[in-house]
């Protein structure tokens, strides 16, 4: 039996932001970054699980060199409903390609979503809502419906997604044609469209039913579509390199969102650890940790045996993890791929990455 959405996890993104806990063979998805001892992979899996209606209706598609971790960390996920790209070419041929496989199974009608793997989502009833709103949104509008996230301050490193005129009510989840999207705005106009009202942070969440992306790819990016349904996964190599944003949800007409209210977060960097697991304690602390006046602190140890000691730190993170011990101030996390570039042109530093 076909359940009303069958949702695809997207598991192929690096999070290079959260080096040294995240390498190449251990991304971000893969990791446990709140101590519930559920990896962000796996906690996404268990959010969808109930909408999907069990694991023969979730799917997942992924790098090569991660499918192996993701069969390893959803063993109950049919091995057939794993999508393998050869190789990164962006979302656009990621949403293309697992938008035809599910369509061959299910047929055109229906209707599926895309979900990041590493995203943080809070209250799952009202999750579930959602996603029910969003279907029936997508079906009776023939709409690709974005969950559009509210800005909780000018953030600068967001995509923007503006509304125009509502298209109904569903559930009591209002939705809009999509005005515009904006990608990372600079602070003055985040900050204008923040006060506006009108506009909803872009969390790469989507719903649709198969045959309106398919006709929207076909109209908005053919040199995609064309070549994965002609040749399948054989033409990976050859199909451009675009986002799903910019091949089709920036250009299509059947754009709406719908803005949701359940709590989010993407989880850019180690400052995301201190939204999640902020306490009244001075540090926050995911390892032992024995510190003298410091505060502001996010310490985190892969090895229950290792102890950081700190004195007169703040607002600083340190991470331990293996052979390497990340030291950075807060307000820099951005930069650790900077330094990442450095590290992949030592030679004797490539097991580190």
């Amino acid at each position: 039996m076909t359940p009303s959405l069958v949702p695809i996890i997207l598991a192929g993104g690096k999070g290079e932001r959260f080096w040294p806990l995240s390498r190449k063979h251990r991304p971000k998805q893969f990791l446990c970054l709140d101590g519930s001892g559920r990896s962000l992979l796996q906690t996404t899996a268990d959010r969808l699980l109930s909408t999907a209606g069990d694991w023969s209706n979730l799917w997942v598609v992924t790098a090569s060199h991660l499918a192996d971790g993701v069969r390893e960390q959803l063993p109950d996920l049919p091995i057939e409903n794993i999508l393998v790209e050869p190789e990164g070419r962006d979302t656009a041929p990621a949403v293309a390609w697992s938008t035809i496989e599910v369509a061959k199974r299910y047929g055109e009608d229906v209707v599926t979503g895309f979900f990041p793997a590493d995203h943080w989502i809070a209250e799952q009833d009202i999750f579930e809502a959602t996603l029910k709103a969003a279907t029936d949104a997508a079906v009776q509008n023939a709409a690709i419906v974005t969950l559009g996230i509210a800005p909780t301050h000018a953030a600068t490193g967001y995509g923007y997604i503006e509304q125009g005129e509502k298209i109904g009510v569903y559930d009591d989840y209002p939705a809009y044609r999509v005005d515009r999207f904006t990608e990372k705005p600079d602070r003055e106009t985040a900050e204008a469209f923040v006060s506006s009202g009108r506009f909803s942070w872009n969390g790469g969440m989507f719903v649709f039913q198969a045959k309106v992306m398919l006709d929207q790819l076909h109209k908005h990016a053919p040199e995609i579509i064309q070549l994965l349904e002609e040749k399948g996964i054989e033409a990976y190599s050859t199909v451009p390199k675009l986002s799903i944003d910019y091949a089709v949800m920036e250009k299509t007409d059947r754009a709406c969102v719908l803005p949701v209210r359940f709590s989010w977060d993407d989880l850019g960097d180690w400052g995301a650890i201190e939204r999640l697991m902020k306490s009244d304690n001075p540090n926050v602390e995911l390892g032992q940790h024995v510190g003298l006046d410091t505060s502001g602190a996010i310490v985190y140890t892969s090895d229950d045996d290792e102890v950081v000691v700190t004195i007169g730190l703040e607002d600083t993170v340190i991470v331990r993890d293996g052979k390497v011990t990340l030291i950075v101030k807060k307000d820099r996390t951005q930069e650790i791929k900077l330094v990442l570039k450095t590290i992949q042109a030592r030679s004797e530093f490539q097991d580190l990455l």
